[in-house]
């Protein structure tokens, strides 16, 4: 799904931040995926909150891993390169401290210590094949919805094997968690899909 833009939908992603950052304190590898990226706007959304929220040496050792089963989104997103008119909810401190013009009449770009967390790969959700483990933090907030019941199930049971131990997940807030993955998880706070991985 490709409609999205800067700074939608904050809540869950600034409560995923709070509980995010204490949880991956000391690590060497901060992993993040953000499966359903269409063009970048939500993970560097989130990355320019977690710029916000972390020392400059636990940001260094981020990464956020974002997926799309469209191949074109790749280097729109690798570029970071984004018109001025999707840029309007942004902070205005923020958008100066991050962005800057770019030769493309009315376009800016991010940031490189941004751009430099974001690894982009086509993947297919449905494939039920996660790629890679250990991560602190999915986000899947424009994905789940166009899945079937059966399907949703089966993703978010895969994404369960790929967190890290206590590690958290943000799905969409039309979305309620099956009840079939409830066990799985922990909501976090009463008023966003926010939920920690519970061991089994």
């Amino acid at each position: 799904m490709a409609f999205t833009f800067f700074f939608r939908d904050l809540p869950p992603l600034e409560h995923a931040v709070r509980h995010v950052v204490p949880a991956v304190a000391g690590r060497s590898k901060i992993k993040i995926w953000d499966a359903g990226a269409a063009m970048g706007q939500e993970p560097y959304t989130l990355a320019i909150l977690l710029a916000e929220a972390m020392n400059q040496f636990a940001f260094k050792n981020l990464k956020i891993y974002t997926t799309d089963i469209e191949e074109t989104f790749g280097q729109l997103i690798k570029d970071g390169i984004y018109p001025e008119n999707e840029l309007q909810r942004i902070p205005r401190d923020l958008f100066e401290k991050y962005f800057k013009g770019n030769c493309k009449a009315g376009h800016f770009q991010l940031d490189e210590k941004i751009r430099g967390t974001i690894v982009h790969q086509h993947h297919d959700l449905l494939s039920l094949q996660a790629i890679g483990a250990d991560f602190c933090l999915i986000v899947c907030k424009n994905v789940l919805l166009h899945f079937q019941q059966s399907q949703r199930i089966e993703v978010i049971k895969m994404f369960h094997t790929a967190l890290s131990p206590g590690g958290f997940i943000v799905t969409e807030h039309t979305q309620k968690m099956p009840q079939e993955c409830e066990h799985l998880f922990e909501q976090v706070v009463p008023d966003a899909q926010l939920f920690r991985k519970v061991q089994a």
